[in-house]
């Protein structure tokens, strides 16, 4: 019984990759409605109904999008309406509603990506490549929360000090300077503290070891194998153009071939794999626990 999270990072980064790569480069519209809705599904599916304010900020965010696009631009033949001398078109409207699902899609994606690889796989796959690139790497990921928590712990002494006391615009960025100067000077200290320290701990010395090796098991190969092949019948498809539409300056959409269909078939099922290993694992903990 073995969770998504569980799996060997590589195989998880190549199937993030496979499902953001083609929402990123096939802009077929029941694509990007597949991934939207494949990224929100699989986001819920690990948070729950938590998490209010990200669903408020990508919905708002959705809306800018979509609604930019045709103000922006004025191609295309269908005119809507005309605001300030400016035609609005159907195919821009349509364009930025099928971008923005795009892009928010994507975004889901990534927000999910960061909440299973944390920085020990992420060392992990970087390492490989170059051990010195995956140490800086986890190094920045670490002084991120570091830097938030070592800010606040700073602004709330300043301000038992006195600091903002005046309540005026120019007291505040005077104190936000201050603030920003202690924490710049703080993480050049640590910066130094940490080379020290690792130098005395012989870094540099020899090979690099692991606190953790991640192995592959048959249920990463397997897992591994069926992402790239349902990838290779989606980018065949996109690439093949069994899956055009365009935009302007008219909407012409083709009828989507055999191969089209297998591609979008093929692409949904990439995007279920996970919520089926999920619903596999969550159903067979609830039969051994109804088994005590």
């Amino acid at each position: 019984m073995k969770s998504f999270a569980e799996y060997n990072p590589i195989v998880i980064t190549v199937w993030f990759f496979s499902v953001t790569g083609v929402a990123m480069f096939c802009s077929y519209p029941l694509l990007m409605l597949i991934s939207l809705c494949g990224a929100v599904i699989f986001f819920l599916m690990r948070n729950g109904l938590s998490h209010g304010r990200e669903h408020l900020f990508f919905f708002i965010l959705f809306l800018i999008l979509a609604l930019a696009n045709p103000l922006v631009s004025h191609n295309g033949k269908t005119v809507l309406f005309v605001m300030n001398h400016n035609p609005v078109t159907l195919e821009a409207t349509l364009y930025g509603v099928n971008s923005a699902a795009m892009i928010i899609g994507v975004l889901y994606w990534l927000r999910s990506f960061t909440q299973i690889m944390t920085s020990e796989k992420l060392l992990y796959i970087t390492g490989a490549l170059s051990p010195k690139l995956s140490l800086v790497l986890s190094m920045a990921l670490r002084f991120v929360p570091l830097f938030s928590r070592q800010s606040a712990k700073i602004n709330n002494a300043q301000i038992a000090m006195g600091l903002y006391k005046d309540d005026n615009i120019i007291d505040d960025i005077k104190g936000r300077s201050r603030v920003f100067s202690i924490l710049i000077t703080w993480a050049l200290e640590n910066g130094i503290i940490t080379a020290d320290s690792m130098e005395a701990r012989g870094f540099g010395a020899c090979r690099r070891t692991q606190l953790r090796r991640f192995r592959f098991s048959a249920r990463d190969t397997a897992f591994l194998i069926l992402t790239l092949l349902l990838l290779t019948v989606t980018a065949a498809a996109a690439g093949a153009k069994s899956l055009s539409f365009v935009f302007y300056p008219s909407i012409t959409a083709e009828k989507p071939d055999l191969l089209g269909i297998a591609g979008l078939i093929t692409y949904g099922l990439l995007i279920l794999l996970p919520v089926i290993i999920e619903t596999e694992v969550s159903l067979r903990w609830k039969y051994l626990r109804s088994g005590i």
